[in-house]
């Protein structure tokens, strides 16, 4: 018989998530049920803990030598550009489907809440991350203090310079990355222990949530949430499509390479989770090791298609929910503010929440309509955790290519030997 893999492991601890919490939650009463899901939330808590010891480590060992193996500052330009180029474009889809989606069918039209009389939003946040303070917070003031805070934008731009400064030492820099290249593998290899356990945490995460809210977490906003799971499968549809274009049929070998990724992002809610176990992935697909370990940081602060959606779906639910007409002009607005705010807030804590909450006080709509979607949110982030994995991979996979005419095949042979995927048409 075949054995079983990760993906498999992790779906059938989803299913056993569900069937517990299920279970808790029909036969105890509520004090045993918040009792069961503080326990096993720890479970989750602690495998989304380790994950985040590896990330900041992971970048920095990566992505210094495939800096330093690039060669020179045109390359890291040249490269950049492309990538930036790419993120702006996958960040204008994920918002203009969310934007079609919802005037289409206008989810919150329907509850005609009266607005508030008071903005009484103090457990909500109110200040959003401004584009001023955007541009100042991508540069560390202490490197060390970055990693402790796991800033993956600070790091990046460190790591950048740091990579075209050892490229440009010369000899003497091929030591730092000898090191570098040795500390990545140790890390990645405790990457392999800690995903181990994530079957546990999946089952964890599924079981605490409906242990405390049941089968209503599953029925309540079922519109809502249909609809915006439907325009998720959309985007990854629209995203694979134009990854197409360019990769052609390797876009489905690629899908399914990163597939455990996906369901990881899935099941734990979180995007990071996933990150790696897309570098080894991405590389056995034939992406040089140098593109992933530059693109694939980037793309977890500039390009998080499914974090855009929600966010445009959240805003305009809202608006609608309280009777609030906006305008073409208004929307389109709306969309270049989250476009600009929603950028290098990867590893904020409720990030999108952040960037909506900032976005309706623009709009002089209620925040308080942020509660009524607080209930909903951990299955929001499932599916918009799953489609930032897709929409990064696709997007090193698209840069691999774009690079292809100089050094891509060069790797292809060593990185796919046995794997069966990997090779562009």
């Amino acid at each position: 018989m075949r054995k079983i893999g990760l993906t498999g492991w992790i779906f059938l601890a989803m299913v056993a998530g569900i069937a517990t919490g299920l279970g808790v939650h029909q036969l105890s009463g509520p004090t045993a049920a918040q009792k069961f899901a503080a326990a096993t939330a720890e479970i989750t808590s602690i495998f989304l803990r380790l994950i985040k010891m590896i990330i900041a480590p992971l970048v920095f060992t990566t992505l210094v030598p495939g800096i330093a193996k690039l060669g020179d500052i045109r390359s890291v330009g040249r490269i950049g550009v492309k990538t930036l180029l790419w993120f702006l474009g996958a960040s204008l889809l994920s918002l203009l489907v969310g934007l079609t989606v919802m005037n289409l069918l206008g989810l919150g039209r329907n509850l005609h809440l009266p607005v508030p009389a008071e903005a009484n939003n103090s457990s909500l946040p109110k200040e959003g991350i401004s584009f001023s303070h955007f541009i100042t917070h991508l540069f560390p003031t202490s490197f060390f203090d970055a990693m402790a805070q796991n800033e993956i934008l600070q790091i990046v731009v460190f790591a950048l310079l740091f990579g075209i400064a050892t490229a440009a030492v010369g000899e003497k820099g091929k030591v730092i990355i000898r090191v570098l290249d040795a500390l990545a593998e140790i890390v990645l290899k405790i990457t392999g222990y800690v995903m181990r356990v994530a079957p546990l945490a999946a089952f964890a995460a599924m079981a605490s949530i409906l242990a405390i809210r049941g089968v209503q977490v599953l029925s309540a906003y079922s519109r809502f949430i249909g609809v915006f799971y439907l325009s998720t499968l959309g985007l990854w549809v629209l995203l694979a499509g134009a990854g197409w274009l360019i990769l052609g049929r390797s876009v489905f070998h690629l899908l399914g390479r990163v597939k455990d990724g996906i369901l990881l992002a899935f099941s734990t809610a979180s995007s990071e989770a996933a990150f790696p176990r897309l570098i080894p992935e991405l590389e056995s697909f034939g992406c040089p090791p140098r593109i992933v370990t530059f693109v694939l940081p980037l793309g977890y602060s500039f390009n998080l298609d499914g974090s855009m959606l929600y966010m445009t779906f959240a805003s305009l639910f809202i608006a609608q929910a309280y009777n609030i007409p906006l305008g073409i002009g208004q929307q389109v607005s709306m969309l270049l503010v989250l476009l600009l705010t929603s950028k290098g807030i990867a590893g904020v804590p409720r990030a999108s929440l952040v960037v909506i909450a900032a976005t309706l006080s623009m709009f002089n709509i209620p925040q308080q309509g942020l509660l009524l979607l607080l209930g909903i949110d951990q299955i929001m982030d499932m599916a918009r955790s799953a489609t930032n994995v897709v929409g990064n991979s696709i997007a090193t996979a698209v840069i691999s290519k774009w690079e292809h005419a100089k050094d891509f095949g060069a790797y292809t042979p060593e990185l796919t030997q046995g794997a069966g995927v990997g090779n562009f048409p």
